[in-house]
């Protein structure tokens, strides 16, 4: 079920002047990015991903696994970061995944995960930042 609001809201005027195009497309109409394009689908530093529209922490990079799809995937998501919504669009039901602080869209999980979980986050690169985690940290 969608949340009638989140703890971050702005409207469409400053989510266009915060956003690129294609992020604004993906976080707020639900869009995709094409398949192996995304900066993050090959990345495996050690640190955090964010939501790229507040900030939110969303995922370790120790969840962060190779699945081939295209995108990067996740095997779990940080407890209480991602709000979980039917997706009746293109024809089958899919669980759509949003951040829970700002409502932006980051893709879908499925339950076809290769690892303990069972779960795969298939989320959108330009859904994402990354913060490296430091030594020390």
């Amino acid at each position: 079920m969608k949340k009638s609001s989140y703890p971050v809201e702005k409207t469409d005027a400053e989510w266009k002047k915060q956003l690129d195009p294609l992020s604004y497309n993906v976080l707020r109409e639900q869009g995709t990015e094409h398949p192996f394009s995304g900066a993050f689908n090959n990345h495996f530093e050690t640190g955090t991903y964010l939501c790229k529209g507040c900030g939110a922490s969303l995922y370790q990079s120790n969840n962060k696994f190779e699945s081939g799809c295209g995108w990067p995937s996740f095997d779990a998501a940080i407890p209480g970061a991602i709000e979980y919504k039917k997706d009746n669009s293109h024809g089958m039901l899919r669980t759509e995944i949003v951040c829970a602080q700002c409502g932006s869209h980051q893709g879908h999980v499925f339950d076809d995960g290769p690892t303990a979980t069972g779960m795969r986050y298939c989320v959108n690169s330009v859904s994402i930042d990354f913060k490296e985690q430091k030594k020390g940290d």
